[in-house]
């Protein structure tokens, strides 16, 4: 049985998909409000479905846990409230750590390339102590990945109890299928095909900053099934800990993403520039690229989507079809 928090998420349904086309049990662990959000789950079995609050009764039972992967997380780059993110992104992947730790169980976690922030420290997913405390993210939610990232190295680092097996996961842009229920914070794809079903133009952010051009702000899109491919990897080389970007390892415009997106769907760019709005300046990443060189050096060799093979899937395979849901 694997434990998935976060499973009926878009990252998590998309693992829960993958682990129970293999035959496994998967126990997973969200709430699906009163959207469609259970359509992310409703084409696989699963274990069960309990929300947060119940994890700790289900771990109470001693389960027959193989391991935990925790994607669940207040993962909007705009929430404000500071005591509900640290209880949510730090103080509980803290209480599973140690409870993995406890019990030998694998711990796979989601971190973020939010950690980065403007990138003037790189991108490298150097796990020391000291590589993690110069990163300054622009925002709450980077900073809650980052403290508990910063307290793993801690922990290690004193030699404290750790389970058998870890891995942090610094997902970049992630695109696929199931986030239509991510609202604001789903990806760029999704929120410019639904423009374009509209009627309207693809909107992008003006640049402002000198020498970057409207539309050429830079990032790291990497398809969903990439990321699952690392993560069911991991739980196939137990031996393999640490913390790793997962990215397609190639920066890529906005135009480029909106470009492919027009060419799958079989029209002409119609892209329109308007400016950021005032929540996001100051806080928002130009540019984002995921260095593999750890995670390839860790044994993980399958190559990245491209991104216009991950647009075209992305649009005529889910979004554009009768039914968009995994």
């Amino acid at each position: 049985m694997y434990l998935v928090t976060g499973g009926a998420g878009f990252i998590g349904s998309n693992l829960v998909a993958a682990l129970a086309a293999r035959g496994a049990e998967v126990m997973v662990i969200d709430r699906l409000g009163s959207d469609d959000k259970w359509r992310n789950l409703a084409k696989h079995a699963i274990a069960g479905l309990l929300p947060p609050e119940a994890l700790w009764d289900f771990w109470a039972t001693r389960p027959p846990v193989t391991a935990v992967l925790h994607l669940g997380a207040i993962s909007a780059t705009t929430e404000t409230d500071g005591d509900l993110v640290a209880a949510t992104n730090l103080t509980l992947p803290l209480r599973l750590w140690s409870a993995c730790a406890e019990r030998q169980v694998p711990f796979i976690y989601a971190s973020s390339a939010a950690t980065y922030g403007d990138g003037a420290q790189g991108f490298e997913d150097d796990a020391s102590p000291a590589a993690l405390a110069a990163l300054r993210p622009l925002n709450l939610y980077g900073w809650s990945k980052l403290a508990f990232d910063r307290r793993v190295a801690q922990m290690l680092a004193r030699g404290a109890p750790r389970p058998p097996q870890w891995a942090g996961l610094r997902f970049f842009n992630v695109y696929g299928p199931n986030e239509q229920h991510k609202g604001r914070m789903a990806s760029v794809l999704l929120h410019k095909w639904r423009q374009v079903m509209a009627g309207e133009a693809a909107t992008l952010f003006r640049s402002d900053r000198d020498g970057i051009a409207d539309g050429h702000q830079q990032r790291d899109f990497v398809h969903v099934d990439d990321c699952v491919a690392v993560m069911l990897w991991l739980l196939d080389n137990p031996e393999a800990s640490g913390l790793f970007n997962v990215g397609s390892g190639r920066a890529r415009t906005f135009l480029d993403l909106v470009r492919a997106m027009f060419a799958a769907m079989g029209r002409d760019p119609d892209i329109r520039f308007i400016d950021m709005p005032a929540d996001l300046r100051g806080k928002y990443q130009y540019f984002t690229e995921a260095p593999l060189d750890r995670l390839r050096a860790a044994g993980f060799n399958a190559q990245s989507t491209p991104l216009e093979d991950g647009v075209r899937r992305t649009v005529q395979d889910f979004l554009g079809a009768e039914d968009p849901y995994r």
